[in-house]
C-alpha cells in the first residue's frame, strides 16, 4: 500500500497555502513537523478530500483518491484539529451515531465502540455526556471515532493536544501498534512525542517540504550543532540576539543556555547530544509551533 501527494497545492485567493507539496507514505507512522501557518493542516486536509487542490493529486496505489470515492473513505480514519462533538451525547451514543455514518451495522458499532472505549481509556466515561469532557477526554473520543472502521490510512490532526503526559504515553503506545499494517500520518506541537512516535519526519515551511528523514537521521545531522552554554544574567539579551537558543534554564549563578549553531558560540560551552526540538530549533528558529 503507497500513498502519494503528488505536486499538490492550495492557493486561497493570493495566498499559496501548500506549495507542491510532494511525498510517498508506506506502512509505518510519519510526523508532520512545522511552525504555526506552515500549510500542516491545509496539506492533510487535501489528503482525507475535505480540500480540493488547486493542483496536484493525492493517489492510494497509484489511483486518485477522488476516483476513488467511498473505496478510499473506506479505508481512512481522520481525526482533525477541531472535533465536532454533540454535547448532549455520551460518549457511547456518540461513537455508535459515527459508526452508523461509516456504515457498520447497530452490533458492530456497539463491539467497536466498547473496545475503542477502552483502548483510548474512557470505559468508565462511556455513558457521561460530552459536554462535560475536558479538552484531553474530547481528544480521545477523536482518536477513538477516526479507528472505528479499522482504516488502514489514519491521519490524526494534533491528537496529543491537552492530553496529559500519562494520556500521551498510552496514544504513542496505541500508535506504535496501530503502525504495524497502517499508514499513520500525524502533527503534533509536542516534539518530544514526535519523537517517540514517528519513524519518518516531514517537515514543513511556508508551505513547502523543507526535510525529510527518519527521527534518528535527523538527530546524527545534528551532531556537533548543539551546545550548552552558562553566562551571567546580564548576558542574556546578546546572547538572545546572537544565536538560536532552544532553551533557557535560570540558575542562581546565571543562566544556562541549549544554543544550536553550526560551530561553537563565542561563549564558554560544552556540546550537547542533539534531540529532536534542536532540529525544530536549527531549521526554524524561533518560530511557534
Amino acid at each position: 500500500m503507497e500513498l502519494t501527494v503528488s505536486e499538490l497545492t492550495k492557493d486561497f485567493g493570493k495566498k499559496r497555502a501548500v506549495d507542491h507539496v510532494s511525498f510517498a507514505l508506506t506502512p509505518g507512522v510519519y510526523g508532520l513537523l512545522g511552525p504555526n501557518g506552515a500549510g500542516k493542516t491545509t496539506l492533510m486536509k487535501m489528503m482525507v478530500d475535505l480540500l480540493r487542490p488547486t493542483q496536484g493529486r493525492v493517489l492510494l496505489d497509484g489511483v486518485g483518491i477522488r476516483e476513488l470515492g467511498a473505496a478510499y473513505r473506506d479505508k481512512l480514519g481522520y481525526m482533525p484539529q477541531e472535533i465536532g462533538v454533540y454535547k448532549n451525547f455520551s460518549a457511547q451514543r456518540f461513537l455508535c451515531y459515527i459508526a452508523a455514518l461509516k456504515g457498520l451495522s447497530a452490533r458492530q458499532a456497539e463491539q467497536k465502540t466498547a473496545r475503542l472505549l477502552r483502548l483510548v481509556g474512557l470505559q468508565d466515561a462511556a455513558k457521561k455526556k460530552l459536554g462535560g469532557f475536558s479538552g484531553g477526554m474530547l481528544r480521545r473520543v477523536g482518536i477513538a471515532q477516526a479507528l472505528l472502521n479499522d482504516p488502514s490510512i489514519l491521519i490524526l490532526d494534533e491528537p496529543t493536544a491537552g492530553l496529559d503526559p500519562q494520556e500521551r504515553i498510552r496514544l504513542r503506545n496505541i500508535l506504535s501498534e496501530l503502525a504495524e499494517n497502517r499508514i499513520v500520518l500525524l502533527s503534533t506541537h509536542i516534539i518530544s512525542d514526535m519523537e517517540f512516535i514517528a519513524g519518518q519526519v516531514i517537515m514543513m515551511r511556508a508551505g513547502s517540504i523543507l526535510r525529510t528523514g527518519t527521527t534518528a537521521g535527523l538527530l546524527r545531522q545534528m551532531q556537533g550543532k548543539v551546545w550548552l552554554a552558562r553566562i551571567p544574567h546580564e548576558a542574556l539579551a546578546e546572547a538572545k540576539a546572537r544565536y538560536v537558543i532552544g532553551n533557557i534554564l535560570q540558575r542562581p549563578d546565571g543562566v544556562e543556555l541549549r544554543i544550536v549553531a553550526d560551530a561553537p558560540p563565542a561563549l564558554p560551552c560544552q556540546p550537547a547530544g542533539p534531540v529532536l526540538e534542536d532540529v525544530f530549533s536549527y531549521y526554524f528558529g524561533g518560530a511557534a509551533l
